[in-house]
Parts: structure tokens; C-alpha cells; sequence
């Protein structure tokens, strides 16, 4: 089961590079309030709400300031610590990642662990670099994939007026943040991720994914459903009948630097 997972998570994440970087050839549209937003008008409607996938019209998360950045945080006694400034033991191989200065930089290919998790605290430290010079799509750009499958973005919203459900923060395609809290790049940032995993009697579906999500301290997502595996200008389906998956980065072509990354498994901890 691990080994098909992993490599599902590669594929996927091939996937999403390529389309992304297949989204300067498409057709962006402008929102219509005239607030520089931009997205898609060609994609599906999302079935519970009355918005495109990547709808340049949906309502723009506030922006605000979370204040300025702290010293990396503490480590929980019980927490798995998955990259400390050195070890990259825990996750495949780097492929064409790399370490240095006590950070681990972003290639263009997809990053995951070698172990699966279900229900987790996450706590992850991030930092674009500040004069990125490339595509719009690229700026900052990178995501957490829970279980492999289930995007929270990673992106440039300090400066790039990208679709709602593509702003740093969200569910990936589904569900903006409630604000963007996103700090200049250049300056840390950080997530904090409670997740709880999908759950299945055999084939059916019992309760979807969640995510509760903090960044820069500030919540962006409360116990929000995750529809189904997220992508690139499609529709969310719950494809993958699991309730397990690695934990992975996006590569986009950005050299996104990550520290401090640490997981707290769940599982027989609830009362």
C-alpha cells in the first residue's frame, strides 16, 4: 500500500507541475469588480457553491497584516521531527532538491515522505524568495499535499492577485482562505495544519476529509470540508478509497525554502 501511494503522490505531482506550467498558454479572465483578480471562466461550477473552479469573480480573502515573523517554533515532545536543518531521512530521495543553509529548497518535482499519515497536527516554515524572476504562476509557488492527494497552497498572495482558490491558505481549487495573511517574500512564514483524513466503510465514503488551518498564526480555515483530491482546473473527486498518504511538497520551479518541519500523529490521542 505504501509503495502505490508514493507513487501516486509522484505522479500527481508531475500532474500539477505540468499543468500549471500549461496555464500561460490558457486564457485568463479578470474579475469584473475590476480588482485585478484573475482566473478562469471556462472551468466547472463547483457543486456546492455558485463558483467556477478557479473563478476570478469569487470573493477576494481581506488581506491583512499577521505582524512580523517569529524565531522558528518549538518543537512538542511528541511530534516527528521530518526535516531539522540536516536529516532528510524520512522522505524519498531529493531528486533535484536540495539542502543548504540549514533549509530544504524546492526543485520542480514532487517531495514526499517515505512514511503515511491519517489524522495529523502539521507545522511547517516556509519562505519565498524575495526577487523571484519567472511566471506569474510560479511566484512562491508550492503546496502541502496531505496524504499525497489534498492541496493547501503555497503561494506569492502578497503580491499576486491569483483566483480566490488558488490565494495561499486555501484548499487547492475548492475553498479560498478567510483572509490572506501572507507576508512579503523574503520573511518566513508558517502553517499550522490540523487534519482529519477521510474515513471509508469499504467503497463508501463516511466522513470527508477536514483541515483547520493557521497561517502566520492567523485562521485561514476552520474545520473546512475538503471535497475530494485536488488539481489544476477540474472538479474535486474523492478517486483514492484511503485513509493513509505521505506527506509532500509541490514543485513548481520556485526555490521555495522550508525549516522546522514537524508532524504530530493523531491516531488513538482523542478522547
Amino acid at each position: 500500500m505504501k509503495n502505490r501511494i508514493s507513487r501516486f503522490a509522484f505522479v500527481w505531482g508531475v500532474v500539477c507541475s505540468t499543468l500549471a506550467g500549461a496555464a500561460a498558454a490558457e486564457d485568463l479572465a479578470h474579475a469584473r469588480d475590476g480588482s485585478g483578480v484573475y482566473g478562469y471562466r471556462d472551468t466547472p461550477k463547483l457543486p456546492w457553491c455558485q463558483w467556477l473552479v478557479h473563478d476570478p469573480d469569487r470573493p477576494n480573502p481581506p488581506k491583512i497584516d499577521p505582524g512580523k515573523a517569529a524565531p522558528a517554533a518549538p518543537i512538542p515532545s511528541d511530534a516527528i521531527v521530518l526535516f531539522d536543518g540536516n536529516d532528510v531521512s524520512r522522505w524519498e530521495a531529493l531528486g533535484d532538491w536540495s539542502v543548504a543553509d540549514g533549509c530544504l529548497i524546492a526543485g520542480n518535482s514532487h517531495f514526499a515522505t517515505k512514511d503515511n499519515f491519517g489524522d495529523i497536527q502539521l507545522h511547517v516554515e516556509w519562505i519565498a524568495p524575495a526577487h523571484f524572476e519567472g511566471p506569474w504562476y510560479n511566484r512562491g509557488n508550492n503546496g502541502v499535499l496531505l496524504m499525497g492527494l489534498f492541496e493547501i497552497q503555497i503561494f506569492d498572495s502578497f503580491n499576486e492577485k491569483i483566483y480566490p482558490d488558488g490565494a495561499c491558505g486555501a484548499i487547492y481549487g475548492q475553498t479560498p482562505p478567510y483572509a490572506n495573511a501572507t507576508r512579503p517574500p523574503g520573511e518566513w512564514q508558517t502553517f499550522e495544519i490540523a487534519f482529519t483524513a477521510p474515513k471509508w466503510a469499504g467503497e463508501r465514503l463516511v466522513a470527508p476529509a477536514r483541515v483547520t488551518v493557521f497561517q502566520n498564526c492567523v485562521l485561514v480555515l476552520l474545520n473546512e470540508e475538503i471535497h475530494g483530491e485536488t488539481g489544476h482546473r477540474i472538479l474535486p473527486e474523492y478517486k483514492h478509497k484511503i485513509s493513509e498518504g505521505p506527506l509532500a511538497f509541490g514543485g513548481h520551479g520556485c526555490p521555495v525554502r522550508f525549516r522546522n518541519l514537524w508532524v504530530r500523529p493523531l491516531a488513538g490521542q482523542k478522547p
